[in-house]
């Protein structure tokens, strides 16, 4: 998607989204200036999204290329150091935007955790940005500083279900919440096997197939289950991606609410990708469980 059309998305949810926004918030006793931004905020959200997608590495580069190539599209562009101030005022649209950017449920879901480490471990003793919110925890690729990353995503590619906790949650604990959208059968990895979380979801239309560890009864599954449940690796996929094309994990944050607009900001460019990854030959619409 170029940025023209990205633009166009972002400006309709912007018109809808924005009055009832203001009319939401709670009026402070504070004397507030309520001086008009050169920039609206759609054009906000749009720059934000739009580095997501591109090929640059820092977002200061990817800025002075706008200043420099789309003039013409931002007349009113601000310097780069007021534009990272704005940024924090996008988070809560940026959430919103995300929202009605959620795929919709076909009975077939797979759930995963990805690490989003904030600095390297060495310097784990000298972060002051993420100090008191971002924990120590661990996956299979070792320790981490940071979050964690849960998603339920569809055979198809689509995001249905997006949390970020603390570094040291486990993996089992979002997946209720997240689910709310949703029916069907879920696949994980062994580290969702759980009989309170399997019977909770059962309640709620939703059958967790999870991987079987070494020690645990073999249990029968049809074929169509045994199959999907290879597939998993369609979420490991997105993690990828997420990771190396929006770029939603760096060590150069400088504030958290900028750290969440671009965790957000990247998981909305993928929404907008053109090509996602996809099961396909294996798959029937499942039904709810009755």
């Amino acid at each position: 998607m170029n940025i023209l059309e990205l633009f166009c998305s972002v400006d309709d949810f912007c018109q809808s989204f924005e009055s009832e926004w203001k009319r939401s918030l709670i009026e402070s006793s504070e004397k507030q200036r309520n001086r008009d931004c050169g920039l609206c905020l759609s054009e906000i959200m749009t720059i934000i999204i739009s580095f997501q997608q591109s090929n640059f590495r820092t977002f200061k580069h990817y800025y002075k290329f706008l200043q420099q190539h789309y003039r013409g599209c931002f007349p009113n562009l601000v310097s780069y150091n007021r534009f990272v101030e704005l940024k924090p005022s996008a988070l809560v649209p940026l959430n919103a935007y995300l929202m009605t950017r959620l795929g919709t449920a076909t009975g077939i879901s797979f759930v995963d955790s990805t690490a989003i480490a904030v600095c390297k471990p060495k310097r784990i003793s000298s972060n002051k940005v993420f100090r008191g919110l971002a924990k120590i925890g661990k996956s299979s690729m070792g320790w981490f500083y940071g979050f964690k990353l849960h998603l339920i995503v569809s055979e198809v590619g689509e995001l249905l279900g997006v949390l970020v906790t603390a570094g040291n949650v486990d993996d089992r604990v979002p997946v209720p919440k997240m689910s709310k959208r949703i029916f069907g059968k879920l696949f994980g990895d062994k580290g969702y096997i759980s009989k309170k979380l399997f019977l909770e979801l059962f309640e709620k239309g939703i059958q967790l197939i999870t991987q079987q560890r070494e020690n645990m009864k073999n249990t029968l599954l049809p074929l169509q289950d045994k199959l999907l449940l290879r597939k998993r690796s369609i979420i490991e996929t997105i993690n990828d991606q997420l990771k190396n094309i929006s770029q939603i994990e760096h060590s150069r944050h400088r504030s958290p609410t900028n750290f969440l607009a671009n965790l957000t900001a990247g998981l909305i460019a993928y929404t907008h990708q053109a090509k996602k990854p996809t099961i396909t030959g294996l798959i029937t619409p499942m039904p709810a469980i009755a």
